[in-house]
């Protein structure tokens, strides 16, 4: 019975170490993926509120003749 135990407690360890691998791995690239997210929507609105401002505001002078 424990060489049944010390024959399987090696693979549940390396079982362990590879799934907080894969879980770190994974919630890096999931906040990873938010922060360009929130980065290109940052940029977005910037660029968006850069070509609406000026038609917004109207020209002076331009009716003087």
């Amino acid at each position: 019975m424990i060489a049944i135990a010390v024959g399987i407690i090696p693979s549940i360890g390396v079982g362990l170490l590879f799934w907080f691998v894969m879980r770190t791995i994974i919630r890096a690239d999931r906040n990873e993926r938010a922060a360009i997210a929130e980065q290109e929507a940052a940029e977005a609105a910037r660029s968006a509120g850069a070509t609406q401002t000026p038609a917004a505001e109207p020209t002076q002078g331009t009716d003087a003749a």
